[in-house]
């Protein structure tokens, strides 16, 4: 079970369980919270989506740190003028836990879970692991090995479910290709998605080496 939700003007997917950190929030670490702009539910049979909120519906965290990024330096200057002026910046953020959504907890999804991978091998066809061995002598890897699964990007905090299935349409699924990112593969990232400069900005690959661990 996942969400949409809103905060701080950013949408981010999540999940139960999931941590991320958002614009800072008016709580101190150990508080509970209730984020109320959610945008779309979805239970793994139905889904849920708001125009553009969800009424009644929304997320409970709990608050793990409050903390500042990275600095950044902004550099001004005017032409002809003499004027230069470097300052720099850190952004204040909160990071959160997810603990329930639409009122459901961790017990709840991993149920829901459990239901739709009973539901998935009840209807998926035997394989037949002799005729999947190759001419080397190696059998098929199974659907669901830990080679096939797909991180979800959007727990990079500046990376939302659209940017997210952008990324995965150019073959970044794992926060290891992230975090392995060279500055030939920044540039062309960026250059596909039309944002210069956003992921040392927004400090994506720090974020991607921390969540690879």
């Amino acid at each position: 079970m996942y969400a949409v939700i809103q905060t701080g003007g950013k949408q981010y997917r999540v999940a139960v369980g999931d941590r991320l950190k958002v614009e800072s929030l008016p709580a101190e670490p150990g508080d509970s919270i209730e984020l109320d702009k959610v945008l779309m539910i979805s239970d793994n049979e139905n889904v849920q989506v708001g125009t553009p909120i969800l009424e009644g519906q929304s997320v409970s965290a709990q608050v793990v740190d409050n903390g500042r990024g990275e600095k950044i330096k902004v550099f001004k200057m005017q032409r002809r003028q003499g004027y230069r002026r470097t300052q720099g910046h850190r952004q204040n953020f909160t990071e959160i836990e997810i603990t329930a959504i639409a009122g459901r907890g961790r017990a709840d999804s991993d149920s829901g879970q459990l239901k739709a991978l009973e539901a998935e091998k009840q209807t998926a066809p035997p394989v037949d692991t002799e005729a999947a061995g190759t001419e080397s002598g190696e059998t098929a890897r199974p659907v669901g090995d830990e080679h096939s699964t797909v991180d979800d990007l959007t727990r990079i905090n500046g990376i939302g479910p659209v940017i997210s299935e952008k990324l995965n349409s150019l073959g970044y699924t794992r926060f290891a290709q992230i975090a392995a990112l060279d500055q030939a593969g920044v540039e062309d990232i960026e250059a596909q998605l039309s944002f210069k400069g956003r992921i040392e900005r927004e400090n994506w690959i720090q974020q991607a080496i921390e969540l690879s661990k």
